[in-house]
């Protein structure tokens, strides 16, 4: 009996201790990942010893559009030969693989490993379009997932954090001027001006000496300066940025065909000035502090003498200085 018991237990312990492949289809193999094999050996006919060969075999599965084998295929590739001179076009059809699937934001992810581990890659340019052209779908609205699978929302923050990754991967490239530009849109839509009104001086700054860009950047500066205004109470400073921006645009732009939207914007922006310093003013005024008013509502005058307010404010300065002077006559003798 115990004999018995002994030889069982050999033979469950050579069982656990001497390796065999699982008749499961599913593999999971390190740097790979989880992969569909029939049972039988099949999956000897795609992985190969070299990387060349495997590499031919990601090649031919994804000119037949067979996605998941070529997959799989050119992941072999990178995870078995990284430092190979096959590894970046094989970090390079793992983004085409995603992103034929629809699987946009993981494609993104797989084509920055190529930017950023293979700088010299040959199709530096194309995998740089491909990236904006996925950024663009997140632009209009196309929602980011979870896990790749669960839609969660539209994200501005995500995608102009993508924008800002295809600029510093070419700071000079053909596609950069128009991805600053946009990382300036997504911030506008997120309605965080002041990071808006960043990307839009870098751009205007940057490509200066390209006056489509530079017009452009110096336009949507004055813009979101323009919206943060709008949101400002009391603090008038961002409508003097505004008005400042749009002039140096009409300045070096004169021939802008939005030179005259322009002015009608700064007139808008001074006449918020005025109200601004209106209302700032009837608080001093309010209080009694006289001199405190007087100063804002002189800088309606100033700012804004053809404004609605300004009416009114040289109505109350005359009030004001009557108030003041009666005080100032009542008052004994000392």
């Amino acid at each position: 009996m115990n004999r018995r018991l002994i030889c069982c237990a050999l033979v469950l312990f050579f069982s656990l201790c001497l390796p065999f492949r699982s008749p499961a289809p599913l593999i999971y193999t390190p740097g790979e990942g989880w992969t569909y094999e029939p049972v039988g050996g099949a999956g000897a006919k795609w992985r190969q010893a070299r990387a060349k060969d495997q590499l031919d075999v990601a090649q031919a599965a994804f000119d037949k559009q067979d996605y998941t084998l070529a997959l799989k295929a050119a992941k072999r590739v990178v995870s078995v030969w990284p430092l190979s001179d096959y590894a970046p076009q094989a970090q390079y059809l793992v983004g085409r693989c995603y992103e034929a699937q629809g699987k946009d934001e993981r494609a993104f992810k797989e084509y920055q490993k190529v930017l950023e581990k293979h700088p010299k890659f040959a199709n530096y340019q194309e995998v740089l379009q491909r990236e904006s052209a996925i950024a663009d779908k997140y632009l209009d609205g196309k929602w980011f997932r979870l896990w790749g699978v669960v839609p969660l929302y539209p994200s501005m923050e995500r995608t102009a954090d993508m924008y800002e990754k295809i600029v510093k991967n070419g700071a000079y490239s053909d596609i950069a001027p128009e991805a600053q530009l946009k990382v300036g849109t997504a911030r506008m839509k997120q309605k965080n001006y002041p990071l808006a009104v960043k990307a839009y001086e870098v751009a205007a700054d940057r490509y200066h000496d390209r006056p489509e860009i530079a017009s452009e950047a110096l336009y949507r500066e004055g813009l979101a300066y323009h919206k943060q205004a709008e949101t400002a109470e009391y603090d008038q400073s961002t409508a003097g940025q505004a008005i400042s921006t749009f002039t140096d645009f009409m300045a070096l732009y004169p021939n802008d065909k939005r030179v005259p939207e322009t002015q009608n914007i700064i007139l808008t922006l001074k006449n918020e000035q005025a109200r601004g310093n209106f209302e700032t003013a009837q608080f001093y005024e309010k209080y009694k502090k006289w001199k405190g008013a007087l100063v804002y509502y002189n800088e309606v005058l100033l700012q804004g003498p053809n404004s609605p307010y300004a009416v009114a404010a040289r109505e109350r300065i005359d009030a004001i200085k009557k108030h003041t002077q009666l005080a100032s006559n009542s008052k004994p003798p000392s």
